[in-house]
């Protein structure tokens, strides 16, 4: 076997290892085009692959002699230049998983190994008469071009997130919020959640101190440009904190719910939710509010055509969801006997650039929307920025209620948009705002066989009304679907 040869099987090697990189780590696992802290990560990744491209398409099938080969040469240093500046980037944005260190480790042992043994050859090449010279090498040549489009792919998939991305981070301060008059002092948990990461930079827009929980206090930290201070634990809590936020919990939607599933959907709400809570009795100086997150699946299964709006006032059924969502509330609501005001906040599905509304628009962006199911399925939804609107309003709620002398009451609030849509509906509307068709069903049994009980969440649901925040006068900056996704085109 020839160098020329040894270094294009490297590189081929390469190509596999670097799609398994981006697949596992960079789309799955870590979801970097949905991560705003990613944005220069994603834009140095996207120029990487380009170049990628070249390499692989261009030595698929030819070698690069006279003036070509000092520009291979050039080729070769910024790549490695941009693959340093990826891992400095990469190191003080966030916190990589063990499997995505080892991965870099290899990619970056073989890079330069198939770059050193390319450079060896480019003496000679110089020497030669400019040109491309075919030099095909049969089953190679054809893996090579096909890695070159695909990394081509990727990398376009990159830039256009990092453009997405810088959007994002612009229209995160379009709504200037009034929490309070006063400096306060918040602790946040889940600050670093797609909620949590809006309402953190809402609150530090609007004069408060920000506390944040975290297992990764370095990462949150930097993904806040040093205006946070991060705690591991509640033990590390200062006094002085006014107001907790407590939406801290695991994503529902994935793997399936067996029984360890489901105790470690309960940790990551009850258990926390319970710190917080003796956090509070131990603590001399309370916070007088404690907004605490649920969901809408504290309503259970509705049946599908069931014309009843379910309000504040409806009962839980029976279900796992509905379980995990009353006991979750039980455990804030603990916090009253301490005299702190509680408000559990039963979200529905939120409209953002992040959480779930990417992948719910991903099929419908290509053309391949639909209804789900029957389609027939209640959707109740609120805008990202109404439910932060509508935490600043119970907040300040909260305040006027304590100057009046009133008694912590709180309570649950749906936090759900005035219309309610069916799952068809909201297909058909996001194919109009995004000019596409939506006549593609996806039948439910293959969910049903894949998730289990979790597709209810996909395959049924609720008819959710914002009872108690449309009584208080809280007026929604997205009433309408239609108008909420126009928003975030």
């Amino acid at each position: 076997m020839n160098t020329h040869t040894l270094a294009l099987q490297l590189m081929a090697a390469q190509g596999c290892l670097g799609a398994f990189d981006t697949l596992y780590h960079h789309e799955l696992t870590e979801a970097l085009p949905r991560q705003p802290g990613a944005r220069r990560e994603l834009a140095i990744h996207a120029v990487r692959a380009l170049l990628y491209a070249l390499l692989f398409i261009g030595l698929a099938g030819w070698v690069w002699h006279g003036a070509w080969a000092p520009l291979l040469f050039a080729v070769f240093v910024v790549e490695i230049g941009l693959t340093l500046w990826d891992f400095v980037v990469e190191d003080r944005s966030r916190l990589l998983p063990a499997t995505e260190r080892v991965t870099h480790t290899i990619l970056a042992i073989n890079g330069g190994a198939f770059i050193a043994l390319l450079a060896l050859q480019l003496p000679g090449w110089m020497a030669q008469p400019t040109g491309l010279v075919p030099a095909a090498q049969g089953w190679l040549s054809v893996f090579l071009a096909l890695c070159g489009a695909g990394v081509a792919l990727s990398g376009v998939r990159d830039a256009l997130a990092a453009l997405r991305l810088g959007r994002t981070a612009r229209s995160d301060y379009d709504v200037a919020l009034s929490f309070d008059a006063t400096r306060r002092t918040a602790l946040v948990t889940g600050a670093t959640g797609f909620i949590g990461r809006k309402l953190v930079r809402a609150l530090l827009r609007d004069g408060h101190e920000v506390i944040v929980l975290t297992r990764a206090p370095k990462e949150a930290a930097w993904s806040f440009d040093g205006q946070v201070r991060c705690i591991e634990s509640m033990r590390a809590l200062a006094p002085g904190v006014r107001v907790d936020v407590n939406l801290a919990g695991a994503r529902i939607l994935g793997p399936r719910w067996t029984a360890q599933r489901k105790a470690a959907l309960r940790r990551s709400r009850i258990k926390l939710t319970e710190d917080v809570v003796d956090w509070i009795a131990r603590a001399e100086h309370k916070p007088f509010l404690l907004l605490s997150g649920s969901a809408i699946g504290y309503y259970g299964i509705q049946a599908i055509g069931d014309p009843a709006a379910l309000d504040e006032s409806a009962s839980p059924k029976p279900v796992f969801m509905s379980d995990l969502c009353r006991e979750w509330e039980q455990a804030a609501m603990v916090a009253t006997d301490y005299g702190v005001r509680v408000e559990c906040m039963r979200f529905g599905l939120v409209l953002g650039h992040q959480g779930a509304l990417p992948m719910m628009l991903l099929p419908i962006k290509l053309g391949l929307g639909g209804r789900l199911g029957s389609g027939h399925q209640a959707l109740s939804w609120i805008h990202v920025d109404d439910v932060l609107g509508a935490m600043a309003h119970r907040w300040r709620l909260a305040l006027r209620q304590q100057a009046d002398g009133a008694p912590a009451a709180g309570g649950a609030t749906n936090f759900t948009a005035p219309e309610c849509v069916t799952q068809a509906g909201f297909s058909r509307t996001a194919a109009r705002v995004w000019h596409r068709p939506s006549v593609v069903p996806t039948p439910g049994w293959p969910l049903r066989l894949a998730l289990g009980e979790q597709a209810d969440l996909l395959l049924e649901g609720q008819r959710v009304v914002p009872a108690r925040l449309q009584r208080e006068g809280y007026v929604f900056r997205y009433p309408a679907l239609a108008l909420a996704l126009k928003s975030l085109k």
